[in-house]
């Protein structure tokens, strides 16, 4: 006989009887529990304090608070909605609205990638929690796998606001600290700098193209080296999204000013479902949930002042390679452009020259070298053909005096 998990049984509060754990993460575990005030079930999220220090243990306990708070500013059928906070050994618990799902990363791994139907159905749910969250200005920060459950008919929920931003509350984490999973995470909160809405459509983009893809788009295998992927390198080949993938490359653009908006995600995502679609077999639903010992997706503690010196050294390369570009650009016009002085080598053939945008003059540090490599070739060159000639001049010569002189 299987022995009862650990807490199992437990009451909170009076009222909330611990059942079974229905999945662990970093920050704690979310629990199977029967409210017998009301006669129902309900999930809570319990967060673990295990050898946090003082001050850590503060900010976790703020952090639970926070994310109640957050869930309870608005309502949307695709948001698990939060029924009540209690506090047991000096910690709260979250009460949670029980939707009988697995979460998104679990049906991943036990069915493989989705086809760009279902996915696209997918995000739809999701982008509806998220105008809710936005309209309410709060900005979720933390849209992955992990945080989406998946449950009848394929309907989705977003979940999890533990490091959520609201408008009007004050920064939580710890000085020189940000939190997040950098294979979802977006190019700006990485440079960390200020989030906006366009972070949550970067990390929806990212959780869609791992849903159809099987894979995350940027994810190296280590926090720094991912990161550094996110800010610098396009994502991995898409290579069965099909007509989802106008949508995931506007959601993964890495300016945040010219990424997609919600509302052009949304249209992209209708045109998938109205458009048409390859035939696919759509994969089974999930089974009845149970708990499915997984590794979830880390929550890392990133220290800024990495991510400050990775900032820079990324614009370093930017800046480098624009300048490089700029060089190879311009050297491929003047290879292209016929000589003026001597005019063009057949003027009876030569239509209208189509006349490119007059561009300033160009610093004489910036011209291209291969310019001055052609003259530190053609010159030698013509001196010494001009040199050859002579000295067979001057020998015609010799050899003409010497045959007048004979004749002579």
């Amino acid at each position: 006989m299987m022995a009862e998990p650990v807490g199992a049984g437990r009451v909170l509060a009076g009222r909330y009887t611990l059942r079974t754990p229905l999945g662990r993460g970093g920050m704690g575990t979310v629990w199977l529990a029967t409210d017998s005030v009301l006669g129902r079930q309900v999930a809570i999220k319990e967060v673990t304090f295990d050898a946090a220090a003082v001050e850590e243990r503060r900010l976790l306990r703020e952090r639970t608070l926070r994310e109640a708070r957050a869930a309870a500013r608005f309502t949307h059928p695709r948001v698990t909605t939060v029924h009540d906070v209690v506090e047991e050994d000096g910690r709260p618990w979250i009460v949670m609205e029980h939707i009988p799902s697995r979460t998104l990363a679990q049906v991943l791994q036990d069915q493989g990638p989705m086809p760009p139907d279902l996915v696209s159905r997918i995000g739809l749910d999701l982008l509806g929690a998220l105008q809710a969250a936005h309209r309410a200005g709060i900005v979720h920060r933390d849209v992955k796998p992990d945080n989406v459950l998946i449950g009848a008919e394929w309907r989705a929920w977003l979940t999890d606001f533990g490091i959520a931003t609201s408008s009007g509350e004050s920064g939580l984490t710890e000085a020189g600290i940000l939190l997040g999973s950098p294979s979802y995470m977006s190019p700006e909160r990485a440079r960390n700098e200020l989030p906006s809405p366009a972070a949550d459509v970067w990390s929806l983009g990212a959780t869609l193209f791992t849903a159809v893809e099987g894979r995350p788009p940027f994810d190296r295998g280590e926090a720094m080296s991912t990161l550094l992927a996110v800010i610098t390198e396009p994502p991995a080949p898409i290579l069965a999204a099909g007509p989802l993938t106008p949508v995931l490359l506007g959601c993964l653009t890495k300016d945040p000013a010219q990424r997609m908006t919600v509302d052009q995600v949304q249209a992209g995502l209708n045109q998938v479902l109205v458009g048409p679609v390859p035939a696919m077999n759509r994969p089974p639903a999930p089974p009845p949930p149970s708990y499915v010992p997984r590794q979830p997706t880390k929550v890392e503690r990133l220290d800024v002042a990495d991510l400050s010196a990775l900032a820079k050294a990324t614009r370093s390369l930017a800046s480098k390679a624009a300048h490089k570009a700029a060089e190879t650009a311009s050297a491929a016009t003047h290879g292209r452009t016929s000589p003026s002085a001597g005019g063009p080598a057949n003027p009876s053939r030569e239509k209208a020259p189509i006349r490119a945008p007059a561009q300033p003059a160009r610093p004489a540090s910036q011209r291209p070298r291969w310019r001055f490599k052609r003259r530190w070739v053609v010159v030698p060159v013509v001196v010494v053909l001009l040199l050859c000639l002579a000295v067979v001049l001057l020998v015609i010569y010799v050899l003409g005096s010497l045959e007048g002189f004979m004749g002579g």
